[in-house]
């Protein structure tokens, strides 16, 4: 677990203590060797080069590669991203992780970063422009195929509001395991509004792996997607409102460390989401994924349910059939049962 804590009301401390700012000449050698390579691959490939909008055939992935290649690009934006963080950057997110070639890497670039064919000019501009670059950090780590928006699983919310009917009144403890930037966090506290439950009556944790996704989900800030920003505040506006800030906490947790329930030393919960994360390409390697389940198992107050639901990834990306999940969830004493979108596990009652 990292020491990055935030509430929805205070937020983490600022910006500044999860970046690092640069000086311009650290990296001028990596810049020397990128135009040099860049200057080869331009001068002995035939056109077109990477560019806004151009679609990569084969050829262009070749030559590119062949001329300049991404592992010497990636090693450089790695050492980057590492010198600009405060904490070790998880770097599976970014561009260049698993990329192609660099054209690949261009194409996926948002369009303020498609600044020219030559890696080196990018990595210019970021040392020259703070902006720029704090907006290219939230890019590469919090991309926007990581998000499907809000509202993603109505299948489950009818679930959650049926459940709560046989529930009844009381205070209500619930987790957000996978929160990303904290939209469907706020949409659970939205929705525990709307059936009556006031701010003191529940308390809503949003747990995430990256720091940057624990600042933007506090700070309902998204420096390098204002669109998905003006959203956020949007669903968040009403519920600061009337009081509901108070009762929204988020924070850095690692489902798959070892006795994690002791470790984070939170009261157990009545209601945990794990979407997106389970069996997809997040969590799905045997060890990891057992764990994982495990943690979530100790985290669940007797007679809670965790629900898990995967629409993000359209079931393409998913390593691990429900069938399979829902086994584990048997295992680990939870009984299941289909729950929305996805699956439902209840802790029996002692």
């Amino acid at each position: 677990m990292r020491a990055v804590t935030s509430s929805s009301g205070n937020g983490p401390a600022d910006l500044e203590t999860l970046l690092t700012p640069i000086g311009k000449n650290r990296f001028q050698s990596d810049i020397r060797r990128l135009h040099t390579l860049f200057g080869v691959y331009a001068t002995t490939s035939p056109e077109p080069l990477p560019a806004p909008g151009l679609i990569i055939t084969p050829e262009i992935r070749t030559q590119c590669e062949l001329y300049l290649p991404i592992t010497q690009i990636a090693a450089v934006f790695n050492h980057l991203y590492s010198a600009a963080l405060s904490y070790p950057p998880i770097l599976s997110s970014t561009p260049f992780h698993n990329a192609s070639s660099w054209a690949d890497s261009f194409a996926s670039l948002p369009a303020c970063f498609q600044l020219s064919a030559d890696p080196a000019r990018l990595l210019e501009a970021l040392l020259c422009d703070g902006d720029l670059m704090t907006r290219f950090l939230f890019a590469s780590f919090l991309p926007g195929r990581f998000y499907g928006g809000m509202g993603r699983y109505p299948g489950q919310q009818r679930f959650i509001r049926e459940w709560l009917k046989t529930r009844g009144t009381g205070r209500m403890r619930c987790l957000d395991a996978a929160c990303g930037t904290g939209e469907e966090t706020y949409g659970l506290a939205y929705l525990l509004s709307e059936q009556g439950f006031s701010p003191e009556d529940i308390q809503i944790d949003g747990w995430t792996l990256e720091p940057l996704e624990v600042w933007a989900a506090a700070h309902r800030s998204l420096p390098h997607d204002p669109v998905r920003e003006a959203m956020l505040r949007e669903l968040a506006a009403a519920l600061l409102q009337r009081g509901y800030g108070r009762s929204i906490t988020f924070r850095c947790v690692d489902l798959t460390k070892i006795l994690l329930y002791e470790a984070v030393e939170v009261a157990q919960f009545d209601l945990i989401l794990c979407n997106g994360l389970l069996g997809g390409p997040i969590i799905h390697e045997k060890e990891q994924l057992d764990l994982a389940v495990v943690n979530l198992a100790d985290l669940l107050a007797p007679g809670g349910i965790l629900l898990a639901a995967d629409n993000f990834h359209g079931g393409w990306k998913q390593k691990c059939p429900q069938s399979e999940l829902r086994a584990l969830l048997e295992v680990h004493g939870l009984k299941t049962y289909e729950a929305g979108e996805g699956i439902g596990g209840l802790k029996p009652d002692k």
